[in-house]
């Protein structure tokens, strides 16, 4: 197995993750009356992606393996820009009281988000069923390592990371920064980030081991660059950066206006 079987999937991977997350914030971030058109047509992706699964799930091949992986990438794009837009982010619409500590503002932050896990966990279980016993379990595969890269984030960003760029963060979610946790390294993100590191080791392990090295390298690819997004949280790095690209010039002023 040459070293360009396991290039290539990681990068073509990491190609359709750069592209379809600069779609989201580029659709996002242009006026609101076009969100329930882009919505529309995400909707519509996401279905084609469920069926791609569906109907890839007997093709181990490097086809049917790219293919699920790329439709994949499409439901969750669609569920990212449902929760950016406000649409299906949670009942809890308002900042974390000011006196809120411990459970109650972990209570108040899951309800702030409830709909989007909610929505994220029914998904996955959708495509687990889908993919269950079958050749090719990659759609569900990256979907479900999507969803547990996310929610280590997420948890690192409630208990406290010493660096955080939220200048993607558009206006309708602008109260979720109340739930943010201090700015200083916590206990949970060091955890995330040993958990995330040891999972990309084994991903590396089994992608190097294997004959059909397509869906463990582009699986190992998606949690480096998990790691490598946790790792931006505990290092002065302005990772929002990567997306001006894809952001109105007037959003980008907007941004770097100071609070």
């Amino acid at each position: 197995m040459t070293l360009d079987n396991h290039l290539l999937p990681a990068a073509a991977v990491l190609f359709a993750w750069f592209a379809s997350t600069g779609l989201v914030v580029w659709m996002v971030h242009r006026p609101r009356a076009t969100y329930r058109g882009a919505m529309l047509w995400t909707t519509l992706a996401a279905i084609v992606g469920v069926a791609v699964i569906a109907a890839t799930r007997h093709d181990s091949g490097a086809i049917g393996t790219y293919a699920a992986a790329l439709a994949a990438l499409a439901i969750w794009g669609w569920q990212e820009f449902a929760f950016l837009t406000g649409a299906a982010a949670g009942p809890r619409r308002i900042a974390a009281d000011r006196d809120a500590t411990g459970v109650r503002r972990f209570l108040q932050a899951s309800a702030a988000l409830l709909w989007h896990e909610l929505a994220l966990a029914a998904l996955l279980a959708l495509l687990a069923a889908l993919c269950w016993g079958m050749a090719n379990t990659t759609g569900a595969a990256v979907f479900g390592l999507l969803f547990v890269l996310r929610l280590a984030a997420k948890l690192a960003i409630f208990s406290g990371v010493p660096n955080l760029t939220d200048e993607l963060l558009p206006a309708q979610l602008h109260h979720l920064r109340s739930y943010y946790g201090p700015r200083r390294m916590s206990l949970t993100l060091v955890l995330m980030l040993g958990a995330s590191l040891a999972l990309s080791v084994l991903l590396a392990g089994r992608a190097l081991a294997s004959d059909a090295a397509a869906a463990p390298s582009l699986l190992f690819a998606l949690a480096a660059l998990g790691t490598l997004e946790l790792l931006f949280l505990a290092l002065p790095v302005r990772d929002g950066a990567l997306w001006r690209w894809a952001r109105p010039a007037s959003s980008t002023a907007r941004a770097a206006e100071p609070a």
